[in-house]
């Protein structure tokens, strides 16, 4: 038999030994998505709801965002901030619907994380009144990536463009990719928020 013959017997060997193709599987019905009736709902008091989750000690940031037309810069206080992947590098933090500094970042499309140190209390006060100007004596200068700024005494920083921006409730969960991250020289113990008011890490 010469090559020819071999390559056709072998097509009608693999031929007659196909194996036979799956059954078709048939896609899950989508979840009825619907929105929770009143009655529905848990009987939960807001001020509760906040002593409850209070107890939760949290680090504190400035969330900033780099001058605009105007040429001020952007920034507000921030508890809600968490890391969130490693690979790729992702944060995120959870800010008001109502806020009115959150549209400035969204229109930079950048921000940097300001992770602020035990004795910046008064800072973050600051950072937290709507409507003044908050940069008004604050030493800081440019992230090296989005140029937003970073703050004088910070614990640490991470530079970040905006990856993702979700809704969850009255807030917006916002999800940032980092391109840029370093904590002080000499870093200082950072400043927590436990039961509404500032702390520092107890030691023993």
């Amino acid at each position: 038999m010469g090559q020819a013959g071999m390559a056709e017997a072998a097509v009608r060997y693999l031929r007659s030994n196909r194996t036979p193709a799956p059954e078709p599987v048939e896609a899950l019905p989508r979840p009825d998505l619907r929105c929770v009736a009143e009655d529905e709902r848990a009987p939960l008091d807001p001020a509760e709801f906040r002593r409850v989750l209070g107890t939760f000690a949290t680090g504190v940031a400035v969330v900033t965002a780099p001058p605009a037309a105007d040429g001020s810069p952007a920034g507000f206080a921030c508890q809600s901030f968490t890391s969130l992947s490693l690979a790729p590098p992702l944060v995120a933090f959870m800010v008001g619907r109502t806020s009115s500094t959150w549209p400035r970042i969204a229109r930079a499309g950048v921000f940097c994380v300001n992770v602020l140190g035990a004795g910046q209390g008064d800072l973050c006060r600051a950072f937290a009144v709507s409507g003044a100007d908050k940069f008004a004596g604050v030493a800081y200068d440019a992230a090296p990536v989005s140029g937003s700024p970073r703050l004088a005494g910070a614990v640490a920083w991470i530079d970040c463009a905006i990856h993702a921006v979700h809704t969850g409730g009255d807030h917006l969960i916002v999800v940032g990719r980092v391109n840029a991250l370093g904590t002080a020289d000499d870093p200082s113990e950072p400043l927590l928020f436990h039961r509404g008011r500032f702390t520092r890490p107890a030691h023993p």
